[in-house]
């Protein structure tokens, strides 16, 4: 059964991640399904961006709410176990203006990624990872999110998204430069859209 939504709370803009669904043939959800599954939960302006889970939508919970419903949901849906991570619009911005790595992400924005964890890492989490690095590869810290500048590419990395959710303790999701700036633009959080631009 879907729980009905929160009908006086106010709604919010939210950004949702899922984490390794539509990867060689596993885990498959078809967007046109999960976005029908998002508005029986009561979310309304559901957009979906490409096939690896991204979504905008607005609605009248918590992020944390909003998250174990839709893994319950696609459990139930599809018995499937799908890490969920939720952000408001407003979050979203800020990862946005905080991108330690600008000069990269304008010239090579598809190996400049963000890495968003469920439990937030530990203030020295990029510290220790820099002993994982390799060809170049730069790490950074803002706040509850980590960045990493892969300068030789990720495919043969060690930095991958299960190694960075066992020294954080968390499922840990990725997205390029490229995606959390067209996130930020569907969710409608930047006054000014031409603000940061790729060439």
């Amino acid at each position: 059964m879907i729980e009905a939504p929160n009908n006086n709370a106010r709604r919010r803009k939210f950004v949702g991640l899922l984490r390794g669904i539509n990867v060689g043939g596993r885990n498959k959800i078809p967007m046109s399904d999960l976005r029908s599954l998002c508005a029986e939960l009561g979310w309304e302006e559901v957009q979906s961006y490409i096939q690896s889970g991204n979504l905008v939508f607005s609605a009248a919970e918590t992020a944390a709410r909003l998250e174990v419903q839709l893994e319950d949901s696609i459990e139930r849906r599809f018995g499937l176990q799908i890490p969920v991570i939720v952000r408001d619009a407003e979050e979203w911005l800020g990862y946005v203006n905080s991108n330690p790595f600008p000069e990269a992400s304008l010239n090579e924005p598809n190996r400049v990624i963000l890495a968003l964890s469920k439990r937030s890492p530990d203030s020295d989490a990029a510290e220790r990872l820099r002993d994982r690095a390799d060809k170049g590869e730069r790490l950074a810290q803002t706040g509850e999110v980590l960045w990493i500048y892969f300068r030789g590419g990720s495919a043969r990395s060690k930095l991958s998204p299960t190694l960075l959710g066992r020294f954080i303790g968390s499922p840990v999701t990725t997205r390029n430069w490229r995606t959390v700036l067209r996130l930020d633009e569907l969710a409608g959080s930047r006054s000014d859209p031409g603000q940061i631009t790729l060439s």
